[in-house]
């Protein structure tokens, strides 16, 4: 019977540990090349850099586009989409990242204050 509760409480205190570990990884966009998202369609040089699995406004409000990751490199990546001349890059870690409950999937991260595609405020991380 002892054995059993220690198991169990090794259990809950691992899954404690993992859980806090991952906590901030909420302002990280995990990518890969090929992949498809949605990024602010600011012209370079936008402060905003917003990206997100969804389809919405960014931060400064203008629409974001679908654009094709090309190339992930440490804390950027870059990305093409319909109509524009050439690759522009974002940063993948952002300074604001959506605060939704648990279950939801937009992961919008922007290097702005605002609300994210699902209209949730977005939390600030400090980096």
């Amino acid at each position: 019977m002892k054995k059993t509760q220690f198991v169990s409480f090794v259990v809950v205190i691992t899954m404690l540990i993992v859980s806090l570990s991952f906590a901030d990884e909420g302002n990280k966009m995990m990518l890969k090349a090929g992949d498809e998202i949605y990024v602010c369609n600011c012209p370079p040089g936008c402060p905003c850099d917003d990206m997100s699995r969804n389809p919405g406004k960014c931060t400064c409000g203008t629409d974001m586009v679908k654009a094709k990751v090309t190339k992930v490199e440490t804390g950027k990546a870059n990305f093409k989409a319909s109509g524009w001349d050439k690759e522009r890059t974002y940063k993948t870690v952002g300074k604001y990242a959506c605060n939704c409950p648990p279950g939801c999937k937009c992961n919008t991260i922007s290097q702005s204050p605002g609300k994210c595609t699902c209209g949730t405020e977005m939390k600030e991380y400090k980096n």
